[in-house]
């Protein structure tokens, strides 16, 4: 049974829809400006890496877009990963299992997809603290686009403190993700 470590406040919510880094519309340019590893949050982000032949090394997913179910040929995208790791984590949370999970998937040699029962809405806080430096977290802004993280000590910190933000227990949160 998954513990839940963080879980956004309603107040944070606006603070939250702040894009955290750059948004592209265009796949090709967010590529070009990519750094390595790509951690992909999202069904449609991922989709689209996949699309453009540039696999992530770790993808998030949950099924859904805006709380909708995604398209068949979407979901089908987490055939395109040699490990996957099935994880619960409840809307507007973050687990110990998708912590684990991720830093799992951050150390493993070979593409992984995390499939999250639930929502991985804040995902991409956690995966830009623990991703490596030179990394890139990539996310999907509603009916904007894909948001490029670029992972190095400004953003790394930004989340830390967004996630120290939220009813936490930052310290169990940094443990799992040896942050």
């Amino acid at each position: 049974m998954a513990t839940i470590l963080a879980k956004m406040p309603t107040e944070m919510r606006e603070e939250l829809k702040e894009p955290l880094g750059e948004v592209y519309t265009d796949t090709d340019a967010l590529l070009a400006d990519t750094g390595d590893p790509i951690v992909a949050v999202g069904d449609i982000v991922t989709y689209h890496l996949l699309e453009a032949e540039r696999r992530p090394a770790v993808a998030i997913v949950d099924g859904k877009t805006k709380r909708e179910r995604v398209e068949r040929e979407v979901l089908g995208a987490t055939e395109a990963f040699d490990e996957r790791i099935d994880v619960a984590n409840p809307q507007s949370t973050i687990t110990d299992d998708l912590l684990e999970a991720l830093a799992s998937a951050l150390e493993a040699p070979e593409a992984t997809v995390i499939v999250v029962d639930g929502e991985e809405d804040l995902a991409s806080l956690p995966a830009v603290v623990a991703a490596p430096d030179g990394a890139s977290v990539v996310y999907g802004q509603p009916d904007e686009g894909m948001v490029l993280v670029p992972v190095e000590e400004g953003t790394r910190a930004r989340c830390r403190e967004l996630i120290d933000g939220m009813q936490s227990d930052y310290d169990r949160i940094a443990e799992i993700l040896s942050a």
